[in-house]
């Protein structure tokens, strides 16, 4: 049994980095995408791991694949096709690391994956089955997420969900938030910023905005708040768990590696997110911030995420100066 496999989209990040001689902007080749990152992190903190999605049959899908195979992640379920290109991501950064994105995706390969292309195998056997709103813009990936959760959730896997929102990729934002919403009843776990969590509620405060979620239908919420850290949320209890301070080079990934790092150590706990001991959940939340404060310090997604060995020294280092 494979403790997560995830399904959506792995892409080239195209990150800046720089100008050249003649003052044009450089962008360095990064492998990304939000389901993979979170599963290279989840990897790295030693779970097994398994990606489903679709790359074209090009220099990039190999890449990508390639970069999979040496993170740990069985790629498997990982299709290549001739008739569509690798999906590719143009990533800006202002001072502060945060991000603006161009995409080259019309259409890009992930979207492109259909039902029955899926390893159902894989789905039906794991413990926990993530994925992301991406796969959720386009047909044929639609269906096939709809469809690779349904077989998740008869297997008995925990479902984790990230709307991961990317206004470029969606039509209208009208649209956007309404086919995000329809995916929370079938959660049992979601991972939403603080820009997504008020989107998708229309509420003014993230912990308004957890607790809407929360009656939606998930068990948990963990609602990422940048360099501020992270408010965790189970019905009636909500507290906010401090960041690690750190000087931010990309924050790409950053949300991505922290759900991987909180999942890691979730399923240490063999526990369903409502039978959780409340302090265990802290920890969790912990590991993901020490994974995330990590991750933020490099460019790029998958190249950014560190190791477990880096993981634990930065966690025993924090409880030395305490």
């Amino acid at each position: 049994m494979t403790d997560i496999v995830t399904l959506g989209e792995v892409l080239i990040d195209f990150t800046e980095c720089g100008k050249s001689s003649d003052g044009m902007k450089i962008f360095e080749q990064n492998p990304g995408g939000a389901p993979a990152n979170m599963l290279t992190a989840a990897s790295h903190m030693g779970c097994s791991t398994s990606f489903i999605g679709k790359v074209g049959d090009d220099m990039h899908g190999r890449f990508l694949a390639d970069t999979l195979s040496r993170e740990g992640i069985d790629t498997s379920g990982m299709v290549t096709d001739k008739t569509c290109f690798t999906t590719l991501a143009f990533v800006g950064l202002d001072e502060n690391g945060e991000r603006s994105f161009s995409f080259a995706r019309k259409p890009g390969a992930d979207t492109m994956l259909r039902k029955e292309e899926l390893r159902e195998d894989l789905i039906s056997s794991c413990k926990v089955f993530h994925f992301g709103s991406l796969s959720l813009t386009d047909e044929p990936a639609r269906s096939a997420t709809f469809y690779a959760v349904d077989i998740a959730r008869k297997g008995g896997a925990v479902i984790s969900y990230d709307p991961n929102f990317r206004a470029a990729l969606w039509p209208d934002e009208k649209t956007a938030i309404s086919r995000m919403k329809e995916m929370l009843p079938l959660a049992d776990m979601v991972k939403v910023s603080d820009e997504e969590s008020l989107l998708l509620t229309g509420r003014s405060s993230c912990e308004e905005a957890a607790d809407i979620i929360l009656s939606m239908g998930p068990k948990f919420v963990a609602v990422t708040l940048g360099s501020k850290g992270v408010l965790i949320a189970r019905e009636g209890k909500q507290e906010y768990i401090d960041a690690f301070k750190t000087e931010s080079v990309d924050t790409t990934g950053a949300g991505d590696s922290f759900w991987g790092g909180f999942m890691s150590s979730f399923l240490s706990l063999g526990a369903l997110p409502e039978e959780a001991s409340w302090e265990d959940l802290r920890k969790c939340a912990v590991t993901g911030n020490a994974v995330a404060s990590l991750c933020v310090q490099k460019r790029g997604g998958i190249p950014s995420i560190p190791a477990k060995e880096d993981v634990v020294s930065f966690l025993d280092n924090v409880k030395g100066l305490n």
